[in-house]
């Protein structure tokens, strides 16, 4: 009886029938859809290596190996997620990315491999959308936004291939719109702070695709600071809520930010865990911790170096190339090709390669023992030793006499006595510059250690400068007085290790060939290993090379240039990274139109007009950050780079004038064009612009998606400017 009672007063507080309302944006809806048809229709076509896939191709193979890689272009996030595609489509990472045009065999899923950037560029049309109602403008200016994105030709073609533009592209919009969301929305909504954070990590995310993120990011940092310094100086907040709201901020915008940058190397160092062809520009730690390579050699060598120690010495710089200390049986000239004349002693050099010349014995001064002791004597920082060439038994040795490519340096040599008033300068001081507090002692791959010449005070240093035929053309070593702080071409560090056990020299060269095992942990913590690569991406240096379609940012504006990404083996069939004409001089003429309106409003305004109310005035200076400070901040910065670009640089500036482009008209509709007649007319304008913008994308379209085929006359017609590059065959 109770039960029931209950049951029945449950149903009274709770009416029926059970009605959800929804209320649905269909124009998003619709143009959502036309977004995924333009991006992701025929995505496996072509079934060949396109232009920059053969680049970024090769970091997804690794990635499925899980072999290590340095790419100084960006962070690996982009990667990750192209690899992410790949992974889903079953690719194990056998294929070789040797050439653009290269078919994919019938085992390699090519729709999954473009399947996730083709995604992102097709959500950054719905975005555009929703940016464009969050900057106070009309559904009809969001409509022409994301019409002008949709129909924008070279979106789509770098949507539609395994690149990562259209990535980057989707994260800046996302991070945009989130905060803006979060700017607008009511200060009791309890989705505010959500909006705020998926915003600090869309920046995160942007920024871990490709450095060029941070263009936006800063721009998003600056508006936000903006809005903060405003709500700080309103009286009517409480104290405690704007102390919030600025750590709320901190927080989400800059803090985890930060910690998702790091957060995408952990797990890009943790999948890439194996040894591979790029861990020779890393120091003998990072490759110690690798599977395989240099791991398979140091594994079970004694970790502190004593004397009597068997060493190989690996200079800390990868530049020009990495290389050990070695010497040979040859000496250097008695007269240099200038006429200077040397010492006439044995050669000290650099070579890159492993070699058992490269092996020298740690010997203590005031003993000949060349064996280690029982227990061995390990060396700290500050001891003075010797270095005995292990194969030709000569000491390490500097004397004031100039090197012989560096003039201005000492010679380095392996110490002869040739009787004459040259006496022997052998002595070494170990100075350990990344000791820890802890502990002083010289310890293998983990040690970087300075050798200064006891007699002189030079340092052991790499000039890399080659040395002529006589030397081989082996890097020289000198001993350097003069140098500035910390450089890497200072360091050694000892990469090979064995405990000496032979004193005689027919028994320690066998010897050389033989490691002693002791197991020791020496593991490399993930801190180390990530400030580790930051250096090496930020100073590793590509060499630039002009390619056929790099281009320059003036170039980009009234789109001089194009792409050729694809082109069929034999027929006309192909595809270029080329833009909406149409649409592109809309972009080149709304930022123009911005600026001169700008221009008058603000001279209008210091003389005392108010040609706009405060409202509209603040919804005009955010579309102006927006959108033409996005344009600013993503184009002038390629303005300052010695490197080779290209026009897929210049579609992040893009998005933004075309997001731009609507909202100016509907502000010269409603602000400035008080007759009925003349708002008429510019809607009329604007419809026959949208529809010349997509009768140029279908015009443009063949070069799009690669078909239909062409003939040659068919292409020669879409050459409309001199210096675009259409390829043809005649028949």
């Amino acid at each position: 009886m109770f039960l029931s009672n209950s049951l029945g007063r449950r149903a009274q507080m709770l009416p029926l029938p059970l009605v959800v309302t929804a209320r649905v944006d269909l124009i998003l809806v619709l143009v959502s859809l036309l977004a995924l048809w333009t991006r992701l229709s025929h995505l496996g076509y072509p079934s060949a290596v396109v232009f920059d896939e053969v680049y970024y191709g090769q970091f997804v193979s690794l990635y499925m190996k899980r072999v290590f890689f340095i790419d100084d272009s960006g962070p690996p996030l982009g990667h990750m997620i192209l690899a992410l595609g790949a992974y889903l489509g079953g690719f194990d990472g056998n294929f070789l990315w040797n050439r653009i045009g290269a078919e994919y065999p019938s085992t390699v899923n090519v729709w999954c491999l473009r399947l996730l950037p083709a995604l992102c560029g097709a959500l950054c049309v719905p975005l555009v959308y929703l940016l464009t109602l969050e900057l106070r403008f009309s559904h009809l200016s969001a409509l022409g936004a994301a019409l002008l994105l949709l129909l924008e030709n070279s979106l789509i073609v770098q949507s539609r291939f395994m690149l990562l533009e259209s990535v980057l592209i989707f994260f800046v919009l996302l991070a945009f719109f989130s905060y803006l969301r979060f700017h607008n929305a009511p200060t009791s909504s309890w989705s505010r702070c959500s909006w705020l954070l998926l915003s600090g990590v869309s920046c995160g995310a942007a920024v871990g695709v490709k450095y060029m993120g941070v263009f936006s990011y800063l721009l998003l940092l600056g508006v936000a600071s903006a809005h903060t310094w405003k709500l700080i100086g309103d009286r009517t907040v409480s104290h405690m809520h704007v102390l919030v709201q600025c750590a709320c901020r901190l927080a989400c915008l800059v803090v985890v930010p930060i910690l998702l940058y790091v957060f995408w190397f952990y797990v890009h160092l943790s999948i890439l865990n194996r040894s591979g062809p790029h861990d020779q520009l890393m120091s003998s730690a990072f490759q110690a911790s690798l599977q395989g390579g240099l791991s398979r050699i140091t594994q079970g060598q004694p970790l502190e170096v004593a004397y009597g120690s068997q060493v190989t010495l690996r200079n800390s710089a990868s530049q020009p190339i990495p290389c050990w200390l070695h010497s040979h049986k040859a000496n250097y000239p008695i007269r240099y090709e200038s006429g200077r004349g040397s010492s006439h002693q044995q050669q000290i050099t650099c070579y890159p390669f492993k070699d058992v010349n490269n092996w020298w014995i740690v010997k203590d001064p005031g003993r000949q023992q060349l064996v280690v002791d029982t227990p061995p004597r390990p060396i700290r920082h500050g001891d003075v030793i010797q270095l005995l060439h292990g194969m030709t038994s000569r000491f390490l040795n500097s004397h004031d006499v100039a090197a012989p490519m560096s003039p201005h340096a000492q010679e380095v040599s392996g110490y002869i006595d040739f009787n004459v008033s040259m006496p022997a300068q052998n002595l070494w001081r170990v100075d350990i510059s990344n000791r820890g507090a802890e502990s002083e002692v010289w310890k293998t791959i983990l040690s970087e250690v300075r050798l200064v010449h006891v007699n002189t005070s030079a340092v052991l240093k790499l000039s890399g400068v080659p040395l002529s035929d006589w030397g081989f053309r082996q890097l020289e070593v000198v001993a350097e007085k003069l140098f500035k702080g910390h450089s890497s071409s200072l360091g050694w560090t000892v990469e090979e290790h064995r405990y000496g056990t032979s004193q005689e020299q027919k028994e320690r060269e066998a010897e050389l060939h033989s490691p002693t095992h002791i197991d020791v942990d020496r593991k490399i913590s993930f801190w180390a290993k990530f400030v580790e690569l930051q250096w090496k991406m930020l100073t590793l240096k590509q060499e630039e090379s002009e390619h056929k379609y790099s281009s320059g940012p003036l170039e980009w504006i009234t789109m001089e240039t194009n792409i050729a990404y694809w082109l069929h083996a034999s027929t006309n069939a192909q595809i270029h990274l080329i833009g909406n004409p149409v649409s592109w001089g809309v972009a080149n003429l709304s930022l123009l139109a911005y600026q001169l309106l700008a221009t008058v409003y603000l001279l209008r305004r210091r003389r005392g007009f108010k040609d706009l109310p405060d409202g509209a005035w603040d919804q005009f200076l955010s579309l102006g950050c927006v959108c033409v400070g996005g344009w600013l901040v993503n184009f002038v910065p390629f303005l300052l780079m010695d490197k080779t670009l290209f026009l897929y640089h210049y579609l992040p500036a893009l998005c933004y004038l075309h997001l731009l482009s609507p909202a100016l008209v509907e502000h010269a509709h409603t602000h400035l064009l008080s007759s009925v007649t003349y708002q008429r007319a510019m809607c009329m304008c604007a419809s026959a612009i949208l529809l010349s913008v997509f009768l140029s994308y279908q015009t443009f379209s063949p070069l799009t998606y690669g078909r239909p085929e062409l003939s040659a006359n068919q292409l020669q017609g879409l050459k409309w400017k001199e210096t675009w590059d259409i390829l043809y065959r005649r028949r």
